[in-house]
């Protein structure tokens, strides 16, 4: 899609238009989304902050104002926008020493949105707290109404940068328009548990996801037959890793699809791909941790990426951050256990991880669909911003259809 802002700077503009993405369902407005883009200086990460925190200080305080008169919905409505615009200012302080600005606005975005949950009155909006190890999981449980009523349930989740609160945004609320309940959550190495109580990412997602499953499957208003996974970014290669080894989900949904997170890491590294992964998992490799620094030095995105997966994944270096990824995969047969119906969606201008949906789309050997999103449609880049309603739309339309031969609970 064409940089209408930020023109020599990709990344700035892929997270304006992510914020445009959600002005379908209440995460934001357009005017206030390109006046606080207009104020912030291309490439600098203190005015990128400083700016969107502006804006959500604004409109929180306008929200609040609201509600103490008793103008609920005109709270709620702008305590949602404030919410994503506070994730927004956080997003580039992450790293492996993190700004204490980052733990300030990510805490303010969950204030925000709990403040906006609890003024719904339909559907229902519960936080909610899956047990999961030794601790919780945070979530949000969606009831389409009070009937008690066993439904369609999509359980869902985002990826490498993104928070549950996000996801009302990225097809919650979508879903409880079309008559099934929905469970959000953010696991390990998701900013819920990374900021408070340290969790950093795991491949092995199965152990993860049993539990919420687990946890699912007490609430009476779920139909324990009909609970599908969505993976959102780096979620469509763990709801994918997911489903290969717990069969009660009925459908998995990964936008975008992932095959193999080794094959990013390794993609920049000389050699063959076995001598790549010796080089990142070797005890030392100086001209690699050199050759890792150049690259986060002329490149943006390499940058942020690297601060922020050191950051999630728990470890020091940027080579131990590359070397993590190679542990996210369904290669060895991983994505041929899968049983259940897969979506995979692509996007034609992925600049993340172009080619890889195909790619987990080909191993699967379950009921599958291909779903390719393009850039005439203006759903083209990773996760299709900016066609969000589109987007939606067709997702649920193939899961409707999907469950549509599945017998109901009673």
């Amino acid at each position: 899609m064409q940089q209408l802002l930020f023109p020599n700077n990709i990344q700035f503009w892929y997270e304006t238009l992510r914020s445009v993405s959600h002005i379908a369902y209440g995460g934001a407005d357009f005017g206030e989304v390109i006046s606080t883009a207009g104020r912030i200086t291309e490439g600098d990460y203190d005015s990128w902050y400083t700016e969107w925190a502006a804006t959500a200080d604004r409109v929180s305080a306008e929200a609040q104002k609201a509600l103490e008169a008793g103008h609920e919905v005109s709270a709620r409505d702008g305590f949602l926008r404030a919410s994503n615009y506070y994730r927004s200012a956080e997003f580039f302080l992450h790293g492996q020493t993190c700004d204490p600005r980052h733990d300030h606005a990510y805490d303010r975005s969950v204030e925000c949105f709990r403040t906006a949950v609890a003024l719904y009155t339909t559907p229902r909006i519960e936080p909610v707290e899956i047990p999961y190890e030794n601790t919780t999981l945070p979530g949000y449980l969606y009831r389409v109404d009070d009937s008690g009523t066993p439904r369609p349930t999509l359980i869902m989740h985002n990826g490498f940068d993104g928070t549950a609160e996000e996801m009302h945004f990225f097809g919650a609320i979508a879903g409880v328009e079309r008559g099934y309940n929905v469970l959000v959550f953010d696991g390990p190495g998701m900013p819920g548990p990374r900021h408070h109580e340290g969790l950093v990412f795991r491949p092995d997602w199965e152990n993860v996801i049993t539990p919420v499953v687990d946890f699912a499957e007490t609430i009476p208003e779920i139909d324990n037959d009909r609970m599908t996974l969505l993976g959102l970014s780096m979620g469509g290669v763990l709801a994918p890793r997911a489903a290969a080894f717990e069969h009660r989900l009925a459908a998995v949904i990964a936008i975008d699809g992932l095959y193999d997170l080794g094959e990013v890491s390794t993609r920049n590294i000389p050699g063959t791909r076995e001598e790549a992964e010796r080089l990142l998992r070797a005890q030392s490799a100086p001209e690699l941790d050199t050759a890792l620094e150049q690259l986060m030095a002329r490149d943006p995105i390499s940058r942020w990426a690297f601060n922020h997966g050191m950051y999630v994944m728990g470890v020091d270096t940027p080579r131990a951050f590359n070397a993590s990824y190679l542990d996210y995969t369904l290669a060895d047969g991983i994505a041929e256990r899968i049983q259940c119906p897969v979506l995979v969606c692509d996007a034609v201008e992925d600049m993340f991880f172009k080619g890889q949906p195909e790619q987990l789309f080909e191993h699967l050997t379950c009921p599958k669909t291909l779903m390719v999103f393009t850039t005439e449609e203006g759903a083209g880049a990773h996760c299709h911003p900016g066609a969000m309603r589109l987007a939606q739309a067709r997702i649920y339309d193939w899961l409707d259809d999907t469950l549509a031969g599945t017998t109901p609970a009673t």
